[in-house]
């Protein structure tokens, strides 16, 4: 299963991206001065809505290129993927970093970057990539 090492290593071989402490003093990662990818602890908030069901663990928030993946992904796997009433109508899931493998954590973390990078970084992204 994956972990921050991981998520820290993916996503600094994206070109461009760099690494900052994020406003609640935990890790973010960023491409064209946007966030794509960041550790989420849960708050207070969220640990009321969840209830009974809130995960223990790293979390990993991800932005998702629109809102249609995100429910896609939502839908493919609830035992990593999951939302809370926070995110609601914003284009991001969070993530169980314990549940999820590392070739799927790239997957999802190459799709955050690929909607947050500028046009030109993306394409020669993609046409490097073949």
């Amino acid at each position: 299963m994956a972990t921050w090492r991981d998520v820290r290593r993916i996503t600094l071989e994206l070109p461009g991206t760099s690494e900052e402490v994020g406003s609640s003093g935990t890790p973010a990662w960023i491409v064209n001065k946007k966030y794509f990818a960041w550790e989420r602890p849960l708050r207070r908030a969220d640990l009321a809505a969840l209830g009974d069901l809130a995960p223990t663990g790293p979390i990993l928030g991800v932005r998702t290129p629109d809102l249609e993946l995100k429910e896609v992904l939502l839908a493919s796997d609830p035992k990593i993927f999951f939302t809370t009433p926070h995110f609601d109508g914003y284009p991001a899931v969070l993530i169980r970093l314990g549940k999820i493998s590392t070739s799927q954590l790239k997957d999802v973390i190459v799709e955050a970057w690929l909607a947050r990078a500028g046009k030109r970084a993306v394409t020669a992204f993609l046409k490097a990539r073949g």
